[in-house]
């Protein structure tokens, strides 16, 4: 094509890239929302089953507890809660249950909202995993994030924004519950919690069953985390649309919310 040819056309190149020009622009603003919607979470298998791990670093992230809407009523699912967040202007990058409830939905042992106590810490004897001792407590202080068993919280009770009580605890101090056996037999979907020397919260969720063994031993040898503590079983659920996780159970009681820190 020589130059004259080139003048000529130029208008019609130039028509063509202004016709093009906000689909370029409209694609590019999709993928940067995508992108930005994208949860801290990995495929990952050990010992031949297969979990979804999500690393959340609460200097970069916000986690947040979450129960009520405004109006006082449970928000039951993942996805009544995601439709919460983005009616706010929020984008929540995933969503997991957060620990036993009563039928009522209410929290089983101690819950912290916004720094505000809902329900109270339980000490008591029981039956069902949530007793099985030591039980423990997940928190969010002062921008950090904890696995505690109860006792130890309770012994010298921190300062907690937001707090979820369950049980069994998996890792107390770099060691497998005691009640734990390899050869369990009770085997389920089951999701939890642990929190690193590095201060980074890990959350998993195992993609088949498991028994508690083996999910404790998760936590200490492929996660690294000397605490960690089990949130809930059977109807284990995950919340990530950005990468297909649209786990859909109903009825749920407190759950954890994660979001992009601003800035």
């Amino acid at each position: 094509m020589d130059f004259l040819t080139l003048l000529n056309s130029a208008p019609l190149l130039l028509g063509l890239v202004k016709a093009a020009l906000p689909q370029a622009v409209a694609s590019t603003m999709a993928f940067s929302q995508w992108f930005v919607s994208l949860p801290p979470c990995r495929d990952l298998t050990f010992e031949a089953t297969s979990y979804l791990v999500c690393e959340v670093d609460p200097k970069l992230y916000s986690i947040e507890l979450f129960w009520k809407d405004p109006a006082g009523k449970p928000f039951q699912s993942l996805h009544n809660l995601d439709t919460a967040q983005r009616a706010a202007g929020r984008t929540m990058l995933f969503a997991i249950n957060a620990g036993m409830y009563h039928p009522d939905l209410r929290p089983v042992g101690l819950y912290v909202e916004r720094g505000q106590e809902m329900a109270g810490v339980k000490t008591g004897s029981g039956s069902g995993n949530f007793s099985l001792q030591p039980n423990g407590i997940f928190y969010i202080g002062g921008g950090k994030a904890a696995v505690q068993a109860t006792r130890d919280f309770v012994r010298k009770r921190p300062s907690t924004d937001y707090a979820t009580q369950s049980g069994p605890m998996l890792v107390v101090d770099g060691q497998l519950h005691p009640k734990f056996q390899s050869d369990g037999t009770s085997r389920k979907t089951r999701d939890g919690v642990g929190v690193r020397k590095d201060g980074v919260a890990v959350f998993a969720i195992s993609n088949g069953t498991v028994n508690f063994h083996a999910f404790a031993r998760l936590f200490r040898d492929a996660l690294g985390c000397d605490n960690a503590l089990f949130l809930d079983g059977t109807i284990s659920s995950l919340f990530a649309p950005a990468i297909g996780r649209n786990d859909d159970y109903w009825n749920l009681g407190p759950m954890i919310g994660v979001f992009r820190k601003r800035g």
